[in-house]
């Protein structure tokens, strides 16, 4: 590019564009015209554009960070015989030869939840004993009640004995979207960045957590209001671990799945609809009595469906540039909702009652005809999760609303379905509609009269 002249409030300012270049063991700027590939080592993608004024000189530095993880669907992730957990996050095959051929042994930190250990605590002991792998195992109350920074500070300084090697032995987190977030925040700030694992033990953090760049705690009473965009070295999904959690629980991640339906594949909400209950039973296992393998066959549709659509918001906005985001559906609300009555809701129960809410709105607005706003509500019903609460006061969503124009550019950006499978984002729903939406929303929904409904 060169020199560049521009007229800025009246002072002249030159730019010139830089290459970075690297030379043996340093980095140059040059003009790009002047690169010459054939006697450098490689040319960075980064660029320095250095501005001159009157005034002093400015450096504008433009770096793009590219990250690169793997979500691995895999089977007997603890079978001593699979090697998944330890080296399946390698990308690099002389590396990966390496680490094989090497008499060097693995060494692995992990962070698990602590009723997780209870279930399988000995079984990852003796994978990893029987691959030779020198390890500390830390397990740990992983509740949405302790998802703090004092617990995270606690897996630093255990991590910090253990003497990681930030580089080589990246930091496994096994359980539920609690235990993953807090791991993933304490990896975040170990020596700057330091690589992760993530195994998730739920339904929910199976298809949500597990699959994006978020970590985080919770602080000033606000749900992950502390944390970073980091993604993890590799996600491992085994949907063996879902047959050890309650079907509450089942219900809970089936939330966040009907979440991904309804913003974006009518099929997946179909399967919902129809196969729900038999997941909830069969817990997403092959089951050899009342269902057979359709059970899995419908298991492994609607997780690839939901992960699948995820991973589409997700991985062209990891670092939430773009405000717009249809996977914040059932979570304008629920936040200050699942604070606010901790521990009786679980994270996916507070999402589907704003979901729920806000099918009502997309209905009062035209979006939705009765019909699909029924069949929404029968489903999430069958998915035996609650839509309706009594602490879900209309003064709660008005000031979630008014919280959210404060961190989303002044704009609420309410993604709604606009028919099944199908959603926008709105910035123009009226107080009026809300209001009106709410009463109905009681009127129909409410187990009983109460005073919380009153527009």
């Amino acid at each position: 590019m060169g020199k560049v002249s521009q007229k800025n409030n009246d002072t002249e300012e030159n730019t010139t564009e830089f290459n970075l270049v690297r030379v043996k063991s340093t980095w140059k700027c040059k003009l790009p015209q002047k690169v010459n590939k054939d006697t450098v080592d490689c040319v960075s993608p980064a660029k320095i554009y250095e501005s001159i004024t009157e005034t002093g000189t400015t450096w504008t530095v433009v770096s793009p960070i590219i990250f690169t993880y793997k979500v691995t669907e895999t089977q007997g992730l603890l079978d001593p015989s699979n090697n998944t957990l330890l080296l399946g996050h390698i990308t690099d095959p002389q590396q990966l030869e390496d680490i094989k051929i090497s008499n060097k042994p693995i060494r692995r930190f992990i962070v698990i939840d602590q009723e997780v250990f209870k279930i399988y605590g000995i079984k990852l002991t003796k994978y990893l004993e029987v691959n030779n792998v020198v390890y500390k195992i830390l397990a740990l109350p992983t509740t949405e009640e302790n998802k703090s920074m004092e617990m995270a500070l606690n897996i630093l300084n255990e991590v910090n004995n253990f003497s990681l090697d930030r580089r080589m032995e990246p930091i496994i987190a096994i359980g539920g979207g609690v235990c993953l977030d807090i791991v993933g925040l304490a990896a975040s700030l170990y020596r700057r960045r330091t690589p992760y694992i993530r195994v998730p033990t739920t339904l929910l953090s199976y298809i949500d957590a597990s699959v994006g760049a978020k970590t985080g705690v919770n602080f000033a009473n606000c749900k992950n209001k502390l944390g970073a965009y980091i993604p993890p070295a590799a996600a491992f999904l085994d949907l063996s671990f879902i047959q050890t959690v309650s079907r509450r629980h089942i219900s809970n991640g089936l939330a966040e799945m009907l979440k991904m339906a309804l913003m974006k594949h009518r099929s997946l909400f179909e399967l919902l609809e129809k196969h729900g209950c038999m997941l909830l039973d069969t817990k997403f296992q092959v089951d050899n009595s009342l269902y057979g393998h359709s059970s899995l066959k419908a298991a492994s549709q609607a997780t690839r469906i939901a992960i699948t659509t995820m991973l589409e918001e997700l991985a062209p906005n990891l670092w939430e540039d773009d405000l717009n985001r249809l996977v914040d559906f059932g979570h304008l609300i629920s936040p200050p909702l699942e604070m606010k009555v901790l521990p009786a809701l679980l994270h996916g129960e507070a999402v589907n009652i704003d979901m729920s809410y806000m099918v009502y709105v997309s209905q009062e607005s035209g979006l939705l005809t009765e019909e699909e706003k029924q069949r929404i509500i029968s489903c999430m019903v069958g998915l035996e999760l609650p839509v309706w609460h009594e602490e879900c006061t209309l003064e709660l969503i008005e000031k979630s609303l008014q919280d959210r124009l404060k961190h989303s550019g002044g704009l609420v950006r309410m993604p709604l379905p606009v028919g099944l499978g199908q959603a926008e984002i709105f910035n123009n729903i009226s107080y009026e509609i809300l209001h009106r939406a709410y009463k109905k929303w009681c009127d129909e929904l409410s187990i009983s009269s109460d005073g919380n409904c009153d527009p």
